[in-house]
């Protein structure tokens, strides 16, 4: 039986010595092999874990018989886990794996060590071979149609992965098994949705879509894992016309391309990503920007070509007086910040909790509010700009919003 992983054996020895670790894992294959032919010996055959690399295929040889001192099995789920043998005294630390295949070799490696009998083929002491490390590719880049794997699958240990100008009309099932990925380019393909379990791949960090058939980005996407993992997205070139308000749960996200779809506004919660720096969404339909955009703290702004609007004039007035039953109640609830999910309140009214507005006061509003826009130089959010049109300018439009009169008359500063 054998498990391909990153492999680092670290001795309990060397802190004594004064000495370190040299702390980095390499390729390796894992073998439980068979020590002597089951003709010469009775009983089950004695087994023993063999580490081979590519700079030792004839690997390295420990004893398993009662030789394990403790299993570390707390993150197997993400293909991670520790050997600790007692002669030598080292931990063999294994990582990058698969892990239902890890969960298996761990249960055979436990029953050599109790002397139990193996219900698998036990491997040979051969040396491995070198086409066994293949296997160990952490990087693809296919940008032909004729070079895509068809009949055979990706290697899992895949971290970067790229398949441009393939014409994939769809997000191969294959790629969402490589739990490794941290780059998935799909750039410059006829890609029309994104499946959900993209969001399965707990350690992406760059996804480039630019250039598919795009026309939306998934709920379900930003509700994911991609909410830890996810620093860089480009959906540039896309025929998007709106982001999800829960889009904002990408609070990782660095780097943000929309460039050349058909976005009419951003989220309006687009504030909370407080980690953004860089953000381009050049040549959209962009009228005006949410009033939490002045919360951005960015290093570079594109927003070149949008057909953003003249302030008007006249404010829009939505007051309603006295407040609702409705009103109040979802003032308070986003006030005092009490959680509520479609468990406990119907799922409707946490739409509507979701979408409420916030007023320049930093309360909050439903349907109840008056609403202003006035132009703001993005200088103010950006320490770089690209002019927003040919005439040099730097400013665009910002709409706000005021849960009450007072704070309109008292924010009339920021309307002029």
């Amino acid at each position: 039986m054998k498990l391909h992983c990153d492999v680092e054996v670290v001795s309990r020895r060397l802190p004594t010595l004064g000495m370190r670790n040299r702390g980095k894992g390499v390729r390796a294959v894992l073998s439980v092999c068979e020590q002597t032919p089951r003709s010469q010996l009775p009983g089950p055959p004695r087994a023993c874990l063999l580490v081979s690399t590519l700079k030792d295929k004839r690997g390295t040889r420990y004893e398993l018989k009662e030789n394990i001192e403790q299993f570390f099995t707390k993150f197997v789920d993400e293909g991670k886990a520790t050997v600790r043998l007692k002669e030598p005294p080292v931990d063999i630390c294994l990582s990058k794996a698969n892990s239902k295949h890890l969960k298996d070799f761990l249960s055979t490696v436990r029953l050599a060590h109790r002397g139990c009998g193996v219900n698998v083929q036990l491997s040979t002491l051969a040396p491995v071979k070198a086409s066994e490390f293949e296997k160990f590719k952490t990087k693809m880049i296919i940008t032909s149609k004729k070079d895509y794997p068809l009949s055979t699958s990706f290697p899992y240990s895949l971290e970067h992965l790229q398949t441009s100008y393939c014409n994939l009309v769809r997000v191969d099932m294959r790629m969402l098994c490589l739990k490794n990925l941290r780059k998935l380019d799909l750039s410059h393909n006829h890609i029309k949705k994104l499946p959900a379990t993209i969001g399965d791949l707990i350690h992406l960090q760059d996804l480039n879509l630019n250039d598919n058939h795009l026309e939306s980005f998934s709920v379900d996407l930003c509700q994911s894992t991609l909410q830890k993992s996810l620093r860089s997205l480009d959906l540039s070139k896309n025929r998007i016309r709106a982001l999800p308000v829960q889009f904002c749960q990408l609070r990782e996200l660095i780097i943000l391309k929309v460039d050349d779809n058909e976005l009419m506004q951003f989220p309006f919660k687009i504030g909370q990503l407080t980690n953004l720096r860089f953000l381009s969404a050049a040549r959209n339909k962009l009228l005006f920007l949410p009033s939490e955009f002045k919360n951005l703290s960015l290093e570079y702004l594109d927003l070149f070509g949008n057909t953003f609007e003249q302030p008007k004039v006249l404010p829009v007035i939505k007051l309603q007086v006295p407040l609702t039953l409705l009103e109040s109640s979802a003032r308070a609830v986003l006030g005092k910040r009490i959680p509520y999910d479609s468990h406990s309140i119907p799922f409707h009214l946490c739409e509507d909790l979701d979408t409420a507005k916030t007023c320049v006061c930093g309360s909050f509003c439903l349907r109840s509010f008056i609403q202003g826009t006035a132009n703001m130089n993005l200088h103010s959010v950006a320490h770089t700009v690209v002019l927003v049109d040919n005439m040099g300018g730097t400013e665009a439009p910002v709409i706000s919003y005021f849960c009450s009169l007072t704070c309109y008359v008292n924010s009339t500063d920021t309307l002029k």
